[in-house]
């Protein structure tokens, strides 16, 4: 991604009952004030920096378990 550019990561999760579903960063928090998981779990990363760069996690649960599926950010 480009410094300044926005990035949308994907999470697609279904289930009954609906699993929750959360994303954390590998090694760091996710970027205070700049990001937002809308109601399709898409996690959005507002105005990029070099320090956001990394693995993003995303995690669905339900009583049926845990499944987690992650993607590498480079800026």
């Amino acid at each position: 991604a480009v410094a300044g550019s926005t990035v949308e990561l994907g999470c697609s999760a279904q289930g009954d009952p609906a699993p929750r579903v959360q994303w954390h960063k590998e090694h760091g928090d996710l970027p205070w004030d700049r990001h937002e998981v809308d109601q399709e779990h898409t996690l959005h990363l507002y105005a990029v920096m070099p320090a956001d760069a990394g693995t993003y996690v995303c995690t669905a649960q339900s009583q049926l378990g845990t499944a987690a599926a992650t993607a590498r950010l480079h800026v």
